[in-house]
């Protein structure tokens, strides 16, 4: 996607790792260490999981769907890096490109949503214990995760189809900037959208700021679980920051575009600030983890240190 190419888009180039070619075994072997690892661990996992009757429980249930997504998520791109480690002409097809995206994008979300569900099963756990077995029945462990692939599925596809509008193989345009085709909204319900779309926008950074702020006055909220949910409050901030005023000013103005640098920079934060948000919700899990198996350890376990480590992690 250089801004100089000029050529039709039928394959891409790979530049592949800086690594010196007498480096390329040692590299290609750590990889395929590291990968290997990832696949026989979460194989493991699953494999477990279905042996020990004991483990027959919501939590263990997602944990199963989480570590195939994990498996999945990893042999959507390592596959292709390690045998382009092994090539001379290291290349993908543009249709190749497209499908890698489009998984990359399907279990990065299902790894999300399923790590939502698990914080919501810790949550039944802990506030209503007694209704547990009753609320977290396996109709709704299966809907669940059901839902979980739905949306992903949903996610992904719409990413995926409007990456390839973007980057049509015909293209042969030199690319500097990029046009939006934005939403396809009629010109007299641009105000009605502007406005719903600028609420919504308002009442997220709104709240959080709310729940940043009740966090840091009142002194019974200076827990670890109320750590990670200011940062969370943060990102969420954040996330809806990198795209939503950009579209709220395209739809106030008549020639929507945007430049390859800025597409570049947006990318980047919306992925990073995607990922900060699937870690801080683990980090919450773990100290639910440790509140409910760990109790009379929880104050030694995760002491400021710990919290501040795993926020910077």
């Amino acid at each position: 996607m250089s801004p100089e190419n000029q050529s039709s888009v039928s394959e891409f180039l790979l530049l592949g790792l800086p690594i010196r070619p007498e480096q390329q075994a040692v590299f290609f072997t750590l990889f395929l260490g590291m990968y290997l690892t990832t696949v026989l661990g979460n194989l493991l996992i699953m494999l477990l999981i279905q042996l020990d009757s004991h483990l027959h429980t919501p939590m263990y249930f997602f944990l199963s769907h989480l570590a195939l997504t994990d498996i999945s998520f990893s042999s959507v791109t390592v596959p292709k890096m390690l045998m382009d480690m092994r090539t001379k002409y290291k290349s993908i097809l543009y249709e190749e490109c497209i499908s890698q995206m489009y998984f990359f994008i399907f279990f990065t979300d299902l790894d999300s949503f399923l790590i939502t569900s698990m914080a919501y099963d810790r949550y039944v756990a802990i506030c209503h214990p007694l209704h547990y077995t009753v609320i977290m029945r396996e109709e709704l462990c299966v809907f669940l995760v059901a839902v979980s692939w739905i949306l992903s599925c949903a996610s992904s596809l719409s990413h995926t189809l409007l990456l390839t509008r973007l980057m049509s193989p015909e293209n042969q345009s030199s690319v500097s900037e990029f046009l939006l085709l934005g939403l396809p909204i009629r010109p007299e319900q641009q105000a009605v959208f502007f406005t719903l779309f600028l609420g919504m926008y308002l009442t997220t950074v709104l709240g959080n700021l709310l729940i940043m702020l009740l966090i840091q006055l009142d002194s019974h909220l200076h827990t670890p679980m109320y750590f990670f949910l200011s940062h969370l409050a943060l990102t969420d901030i954040s996330f809806s920051s990198v795209t939503v005023p950009k579209m709220l000013m395209d739809m106030r103005t008549k020639y929507k575009s945007i430049l390859y640098e800025e597409c570049i920079s947006q990318m980047y934060f919306f992925i990073f600030f995607t990922d900060l948000d699937s870690f801080l919700i683990t980090s919450m899990a773990y100290d639910r983890y440790v509140a409910i198996c760990h109790p009379l350890h929880y104050t030694v376990i995760m002491r400021e240190e710990l919290c501040v480590f795993l926020v910077a992690v």
